[in-house]
């Protein structure tokens, strides 16, 4: 049996190597990076307290990653929330070319129900299968078709909207 020491620091090298993808997940689904940090932390406190069932899974990234999404899609769900919503640019750095398309496909993305979101962000960010979408979400196949076909069509109107040629890349002009 392992010690608390032991446990801790599993626990802790984990959280360094597997916190970067986490983030990013946490981050395409809530487009924000507090409730990403604020999501990331929930699911990374549910993972420790059943860490060992974690740490003997083949993937614990996996595994955690699948609470990160599971705490998004419950988060939700409650209507209990009393946080209010505002619009904010957030200061995070990336490596794109074009910083103005970015925000116009995360305000986009905003605007899609959460569990459309889920599906877009699973699908086409993480570049998953249908049939592991479904399974990670406990939907039929028909059901992650279906919804990426709407969240697509909205996202594709949103982005019609957007006749500035500098927010669109070359080839959709």
């Amino acid at each position: 049996m392992r010690g608390s020491t032991g446990v801790d620091e599993e626990f802790t090298s984990f959280v360094a190597s597997a916190s970067p993808q986490l983030h990013r997940k946490a981050w395409l689904l809530t487009t924000s990076s507090v409730a990403a940090e604020d999501l990331l932390q929930t699911a990374l406190a549910k993972a420790y307290v059943h860490w060992r069932r974690v740490s003997a899974a083949d993937d614990p990234t996996a595994y955690v990653s699948g609470i990160v999404l599971k705490t998004f899609l419950s988060d939700r769900r409650r209507r209990s929330s009393t946080e209010v919503a505002v619009a904010e640019v957030d200061d995070v750095s990336t490596e794109d070319d074009d910083p103005a398309l970015r925000l116009t496909l995360l305000a986009a993305l905003r605007t899609l129900a959460p569990l459309d979101r889920a599906v877009v962000v699973l699908r086409y960010w993480e570049d998953r299968s249908v049939e592991e979408t479904a399974r990670t979400l406990h939907l039929s196949s028909a059901a992650v078709k279906n919804r990426s076909l709407r969240a697509l069509a909205t996202l594709r109107t949103q982005l019609d909207d957007v006749r500035d040629p500098f927010l669109l890349p070359k080839g959709s002009r």
